[in-house]
């Protein structure tokens, strides 16, 4: 079921019967953490405008790659680029949605929310330090939980990741000597275990190998049926991942002081809040050379700030609050056709 929602945008998109040179097509490249939201909204789209989108899940670092090289009209990355970052390459972003990145597990006769991890431990896990799921460490955090006498299994992404830069930055903010040793980014050198492209490359390495763990967008692990851990979070709760929790983790963001909309909503106060809550971001040309594929591309993002909100919550994600999209859409003003106008009002 849930490969339908990757593919149903190249299904959507397909030239299809007369009149499809008229259609206003835009393309995009990049995340994985937000292909399944975006696969709705543009399934959605075409059935109300006839208008097509061509995306393809690559990873924020293949995103970042395409749209810096003109191949895409717009580039999807769950990292978010620096202000300096983004006037050096004539980028303009802005946020879509929020999300959670959540671990996920194959561990027979385990069930989903049974498991309970703090920070330090997932890091210690994925720096090969924690080998075995009957771990001491492990065992007194989940008393009464029968942990199997199994090793672990890390998995990892092996392509340029938003979703690996959110949760490698969690874990060196959580644990001194990840962040010595192997850093915050969309690549790192791992330590241990095995790599899988995209979130679906690590939700399916971690489902046909007993003992794995990894971590994908919760949408994913919510698609295929995967067992998950509880987090704790900074107020020393262990907290479910759900929309009502990645919502928490969102409520104090000052979207109106974030330079760019550069923004991390990691480890954030709240007893409810999901330790590691991201939002997911879209890049495009301050200065487009079509100005049509300009206009396409927000006017595309527009109807899924007016209409696409129910298809997000559905996928557990989070809606942006309308007061974050309308400093969005001021912020359109700055991407501007060859003449200077604005390229979308």
């Amino acid at each position: 079921m849930f490969k339908r929602y990757l593919t149903a945008i190249a299904a959507v998109l397909s030239l299809a019967g007369a009149g499809a040179a008229q259609a206003a097509d835009i393309s995009g490249a990049g995340a994985t953490f937000p292909a399944p939201v975006y696969a709705k909204w543009a399934e959605a789209y075409q059935a109300q405008t006839g208008n097509r989108l061509n995306y393809q899940a690559i990873g924020s670092g293949g995103g970042i790659k395409q749209i810096g090289a003109s191949t895409v009209d717009f580039g999807a990355t769950d990292k978010p680029l620096k202000p300096d970052d983004l006037a050096a390459g004539g980028l303009a972003m802005f946020p879509t949605v929020i999300g959670g990145v959540v671990p996920v597990m194959n561990l027979p006769g385990i069930k989903a929310g049974e498991v309970k991890l703090t920070g330090p431990q997932l890091a210690d896990i994925y720096r090969g330090v924690i080998k075995r799921w009957d771990d001491p460490l492990l065992a007194k955090t989940n008393p009464g939980v029968k942990l199997p006498a199994m090793p672990i299994t890390v998995v990892h992404r092996s392509d340029g990741s938003g979703t690996s830069f959110v949760f490698t930055t969690y874990l060196s903010m959580k644990a001194a000597h990840w962040a010595s040793e192997v850093g915050a980014n969309d690549s790192v050198k791992w330590p241990t275990g095995l790599g899988g492209k995209g979130n679906d490359g690590v939700a399916a390495y971690v489902k046909q190998t007993p003992g794995a763990i990894g971590y994908v967008e919760y949408a994913y692990a919510k698609q295929n049926g995967m067992t998950y851990a509880l987090m704790q979070n900074k107020a020393g709760k262990f907290v479910t991942p759900d929309a009502a929790n990645f919502k928490a983790a969102a409520a104090n963001a000052n979207w109106k002081a974030a330079p760019g909309f550069y923004l991390l909503l990691l480890d954030q106060p709240g007893a409810d809040a999901w330790p590691i809550t991201a939002a997911t971001f879209i890049l495009v040309h301050t200065k487009q050379e079509d100005a049509a594929k300009g206009r396409n591309v927000l006017a595309f993002f527009d109807w899924c700030y007016k209409n696409g909100d129910a298809a997000a919550a559905q996928l557990d994600y989070v809606p942006l609050p309308a007061a974050v999209k309308d400093l969005v859409r001021a912020s359109w003003s700055k991407v501007v056709s060859p003449d200077g106008k604005p390229v979308y009002k």
